[in-house]
């Protein structure tokens, strides 16, 4: 068996780190959201590791709020992956925008997307692991990791996916529940981005586009997401981390 790497694997990621964090205030008045410690570690640094873990060797991260403490934290980490960061100093492009801006990083590869507060106990194999190895090019344009809308915790939303046998997304309906929600972590192709617009705009433009041409598929988390979107949800993570290290 060759040691050589695999020419077809997804190495490089783009991880949302800019957004302000409005739900987590008073915490990310001092802090950004992202340097937000759960479970002794913060919330970016759990998603990078988790890159790392899988495969991923290259990342750019976005910054805007508080700015130079996500530089001086990002700049100080000396683990995989290695880090390249989009500066959004001057204007916060959303989620779609600020991949966008960096899309020149990725060439005309696929990429993983990840939330910086993409936080999640794992099953018996990574799940980014799993996404990637479940990644079909000729099939997809975008593959989502997706979690149990009744399962996760801290999330009393309605779902956002419907997925059917072959593993297809559709939206939700206005007035229905869904079963899955989105976990934060994607994979995608590049020209996805063709004739988006310049400036701030959504991920989920992307998603609607994928959906539409029935290329948007969806991969169930094997684990539990933790919905870490207010103050009062760190400590019910933290909880839920300590019970699952103390369980047999």
């Amino acid at each position: 068996m060759s040691d050589a790497p695999d020419p077809t694997a997804i190495t490089r990621a783009f991880v949302l780190a800019a957004g302000l964090g409005k739900r987590m205030r008073p915490i990310t008045a001092t802090v950004p959201k992202p340097l937000v410690e759960v479970a002794g570690k913060a919330l970016i640094d759990h998603a990078l590791d988790r890159a790392a873990e899988g495969g991923i060797t290259e990342a750019v991260v976005n910054i805007h709020w508080l700015a130079d403490q996500m530089e001086g934290h990002l700049l100080r980490r000396t683990e995989l992956p290695a880090i390249t960061i989009s500066d959004e100093r001057e204007a916060l492009l959303e989620t779609g925008g600020g991949v966008k801006k960096a899309l020149a990083q990725f060439g005309s590869e696929p990429f993983v997307v990840f939330n910086s507060d993409s936080f999640w106990l794992e099953g018996p194999k990574p799940n980014l692991s799993r996404l990637i190895a479940g990644w079909n090019a000729e099939a997809m344009d975008m593959l989502l990791l997706v979690a149990p809308t009744a399962t996760s915790l801290g999330y009393d939303g309605a779902g956002d996916f419907f997925m059917d046998s072959g593993s297809r997304l559709a939206w939700r309906g206005e007035r229905e529940v869904a079963p899955f929600i989105y976990a934060g972590v994607a994979i995608l192709k590049p020209e996805l981005f063709a004739d988006t617009p310049d400036g701030s705009f959504s991920l989920t433009t992307l998603f609607a586009r994928a959906i539409e041409r029935e290329r948007c598929y969806g991969l169930r988390l094997d684990g539990q997401w933790l919905h870490v979107g207010t103050p009062e949800a760190i400590a019910a993570a933290e909880t839920r981390v300590k019970e699952s290290a103390s369980a047999p």
